[in-house]
């Protein structure tokens, strides 16, 4: 199944799958409760600090793409959030909880997200960890690098899981450009220019890409929101 989240979908699905585990008395969330769990200090990398407006649209992208859904229980006025991570992407509550850890934390080592996810779902030794992370690689949600002594396992549901990735410094070159002149000059500059396609291109050409990609599923959502609301 192709599903691309964004940074804030998929920090706000880590914390729906977390706290449907560890708090179901709480569960499903207010958008103040996702909020809140979007934005906490523990357990997270990077830590964030999503409006609530942020984390609305979020799950609105979360719905469109059958992995949240939304209820008003009886009596009440607060709409609450539930994931459908297991329906929609065909995987078991130990599965389930270790992309959750993979979503909240970034890529972790087996000894890392075994002893992270255990707090969400029982895995009694790495063998259990392994079977999990062997159904999430065959449905294409994960991948572990080959090779090194402690491997890292990567989600791939989105391909940034830091918000802010997209803002990156200038360049070294654009930043040394020196403070005052003289007037205009006739001369070369000193040093070559630079040159299209330089390495240290790539990974801003990466974030920006991201972010615009960011940008397109957000507004989508957002426009969504708009037509529900009447608005």
């Amino acid at each position: 199944m192709d599903i691309s989240l964004n940074g804030h979908e998929a920090r706000a699905l880590g914390v729906l799958i977390e706290k449907a585990f560890t708090t179901p008395d709480q569960y499903p969330l207010s958008l103040n409760a996702a909020t809140n769990g979007c934005n906490q200090k523990s357990n997270r990398d990077p830590e964030v600090d999503f409006s609530e407006a942020e984390v609305r649209i979020a799950l609105q992208g979360l719905r469109m793409k059958g992995l949240a859904g939304q209820s008003v229980p009886a009596g009440s006025r607060v709409e609450r959030w539930r994931h459908n991570a297991s329906e929609t992407l065909g995987l078991g509550e130990r599965e389930v909880a270790v992309l959750a850890e993979l979503l909240l934390r970034g890529p972790q080592t087996a000894g890392e997200l075994r002893s992270r996810a255990r707090r969400m779902r029982d895995l009694p030794d790495l063998a259990a960890l392994d079977q999990a992370l062997q159904g999430l690689r065959e449905r294409g949600y994960a991948e572990t690098a080959a090779g090194g002594r402690a491997p890292r396992t990567t989600q791939l549901l989105c391909g940034e899981t830091d918000p802010d990735a997209g803002a990156a410094p200038a360049p070294a070159a654009e930043a040394a450009a020196p403070a005052s002149t003289s007037g205009p000059t006739s001369g070369p500059t000193s040093g070559p220019p630079p040159t299209a396609g330089a390495p240290h291109e790539d990974p801003l050409a990466r974030r920006v890409e991201a972010l615009e990609r960011e940008v397109r599923d957000l507004t989508r959502s957002m426009s969504q929101l708009r037509e529900e609301l009447g608005a």
